[in-house]
């Protein structure tokens, strides 16, 4: 893993329902599927932030998934992306 050299980079913040349901839970296991590094958080005004890196391909069929797959407990997203070097080794749950 090249960590000089500037990645795909996908911030999600999803709202809703999506504290203490198992939406990070969730989003970690369907993160397995895909080539994508980053972590999901609890934020403390009830959202959950997604940080993911990869190709801007595999990054957007996450977030797609996410939407997909967890859908009933989320009522906004707001995502934002860019190009910077890559911070992270593995998908977590913080």
């Amino acid at each position: 893993m090249d960590f000089s050299e500037n990645i795909f980079h996908l911030s999600a913040r999803f709202s809703g329902h999506v504290q203490g349901v198992g939406f990070r839970y969730a989003t970690k296991q369907l993160a397995k599927g895909f080539d994508v590094t980053g972590y999901v958080s609890n934020l403390t005004d009830g959202r959950v932030e997604v940080e993911a890196e990869g190709t801007e391909g595999e990054c957007q069929r996450f977030l797609g998934e996410i939407v997909s797959e967890l859908d009933s407990y989320i009522q906004r997203t707001e995502c934002r992306t860019e190009k910077r070097v890559r911070l992270y080794k593995e998908f977590s749950i913080k």
